[in-house]
């Protein structure tokens, strides 16, 4: 039997690949397993970003496993460390996530998704939220949604649990590129690329300050970054990368960073 989770890796990039014929739904103890995958990323200080994709091209992914819901799973199940997807919840996840979205992205693999960083889609990919035809909450995307493209539009998904187009999902400004499925990877890696070239210190920081300053006042979050009361702005303010940047734009060279 094939593997459910499969990683990959090559220099600092780590990619992840959920594999669960047919539709890459998730139960609990796949969640599980992504969430100690994930874990496993964000502790290793030799990873700097990871790639999410899955296998096959029907369905990138079709959330909560209602197969084993039937089974008796219940929705609170134990999801692991991470919680549903092992993105979810994962805490002091610094580090840059890319979403690479081939198919059908429907309830929690629409809110998976909306867990990642950086969202690349291929152009015959779709999103629903169809948990209101179930009766059931769409809680993350709830939460998440009318945060990242217009209250209406979101309010409109939620409520409907309509599709919405790789196309239209880019208007909204959810996905950043919508590509032909045979350059879609190679996008992501070149993306991948090149976060894994920056500096992961900045990387932790920008995460941790826009983590924190969600539900703050402007001038609260900016308070506590000038303070460096957020362990990655301390970190990155005392660090050899910091100098490293100044010293290399001085010298006219491009910068090594070290992550120290």
């Amino acid at each position: 039997m094939a593997e459910v989770v499969t990683t990959r890796r090559e220099g600092a990039i780590f990619e992840v690949t959920l594999d669960r014929p047919k539709a890459n739904a998730i139960d609990a103890k796949t969640s599980r397993l992504m969430g100690e995958t994930f874990k496993a990323f964000r502790d290793d200080p030799e990873l700097r970003v990871a790639i999410l994709k899955t296998a096959g091209d029907e369905f990138f992914c079709a959330g909560w496993d209602l197969t084993a819901a039937a089974a008796g799973e219940p929705a609170n199940a134990d999801f692991g460390v991470g919680g549903f997807g092992g993105l979810q919840g994962l805490r002091d996840l610094n580090k840059p996530v890319i979403a690479c979205i081939n198919g059908m992205t429907v309830g929690g693999g629409f809110e998976l998704a909306l867990s990642c960083d950086l969202i690349y889609a291929s152009d015959h990919s779709s999103f629903a939220l169809p948990e209101i035809r179930a009766g059931q909450l769409a809680d993350a995307a709830s939460v998440k949604l009318p945060k990242r493209i217009p209250f209406h539009i979101a309010l409109d998904l939620l409520y409907t649990g309509r599709w919405m187009t790789a196309a239209e999902a880019h208007r909204w400004g959810l996905v950043n590129e919508v590509l032909p499925r045979e350059k879609l990877e190679d996008r992501v890696w070149e993306i991948g690329g090149l976060l894994a070239s920056g500096p992961p210190l900045v990387f932790a920081a920008i995460k941790e300050t826009v983590r924190v300053a969600e539900p703050l006042s402007y001038q609260d979050a900016l308070n506590r970054v000038n303070r460096r009361q957020l362990a990655t702005v301390d970190i990155l303010y005392g660090s050899e990368d910091r100098l490293e940047g100044a010293r290399a734009f001085a010298e006219k060279r491009a910068p090594v960073w070290r992550g120290r």
